[in-house]
C-alpha cells in the first residue's frame, strides 16, 4: 500500500505544479516585443514608427523624435509629412515636407536627420494625435506623448526660438527713425523688453521637473 500512496502523492504534486510550469512556457513576458521608454510604437504600416515622442524644452513648442523602420525589401520609402490629427490639427510642423528617405529594409532615427519641429499649445504630459504620411501612399495615425527635454531626451528639442538681435552700437538709425521735436518713436518688436509678446519661452528646469 505504501508504494501506491507515494505514487498518488507524486501525481498530485505534478497536477498542482502544472499552472506554475505553464507560466514559464511559451509567450513569456520577456519574449514579447516591448520598449521600456516613454515613446510609442506603431507597427501597423509598412514603415514601423518606433519610440515616437514630442520632446519639449519649453512651453509651446517641441521636436518630433522617432525611429522609422522600412519593412519593404524592394522599395525605398520617403516620409513626406507629419501633421496633427483629430483635435490637434492646429499644430504647426516645420518643415512642411521633411523628405526623410528610408531605404528598403532600412532604419532611420530622426535624431540624426534635420529636426521636425512643432509649435502649438503643447505641455509635457499631454498625448498628441499625429499622422505620418509616406510617398508610398501609406499614412500612420498614432498618439505620441509630449515629454520634457530632460534625462535621455536632453538636447533633442531644436524648436526654441532664437533670441532677437539687438542693434549694435555701430548701427545708426535710418532717417525715418530720427525723432523730430515733440515726437516720440515707438520701439519695434525686436526692441521690446524681455518677456514681451514674441519673446522666447522660459525653458523648463529639469531639476525642478524631477522634483514634481
Amino acid at each position: 500500500m505504501q508504494p501506491r500512496r507515494s505514487l498518488r502523492l507524486v501525481a498530485g504534486a505534478l497536477v498542482l505544479a502544472l499552472p506554475l510550469l505553464g507560466s514559464c512556457g511559451f509567450d513569456k513576458a520577456t519574449d514579447r516585443v516591448y520598449t521600456p521608454a516613454a515613446g510609442i510604437n506603431n507597427r501597423a504600416g509598412d514603415v514601423h514608427v518606433l519610440g515616437a515622442v514630442i520632446v519639449a524644452a519649453q512651453p509651446g513648442s517641441g521636436t518630433f523624435v522617432a525611429s522609422l523602420s522600412n519593412t519593404k525589401s524592394d522599395e525605398d520609402v520617403e516620409l513626406t509629412q507629419v501633421a496633427g490629427s483629430g483635435t490637434w490639427t492646429d499644430l504647426v510642423f516645420a518643415p512642411d515636407d521633411p523628405s526623410v528617405d528610408i531605404a528598403a529594409r532600412g532604419f532611420v532615427n530622426l535624431v540624426d536627420e534635420d529636426p521636425i519641429t512643432v509649435t502649438g499649445d503643447l505641455t509635457p504630459g499631454q498625448v498628441v494625435s499625429l499622422t505620418l504620411t509616406f510617398d508610398s501612399g501609406d499614412a500612420v495615425t498614432m498618439d505620441a506623448p509630449v515629454v520634457y527635454a530632460c534625462n535621455s531626451y536632453e538636447g533633442l528639442d531644436s524648436s526654441a526660438s532664437e533670441p532677437s538681435e539687438s542693434p549694435t552700437e555701430s548701427e545708426s538709425p535710418s532717417p525715418g527713425d530720427v525723432p523730430t521735436e515733440g515726437s516720440t518713436v515707438s520701439p519695434s518688436a525686436s526692441e521690446s523688453p524681455s518677456g514681451a509678446s514674441g519673446a522666447p519661452a522660459e525653458p523648463y528646469d529639469c531639476v525642478a521637473v524631477g522634483e514634481d
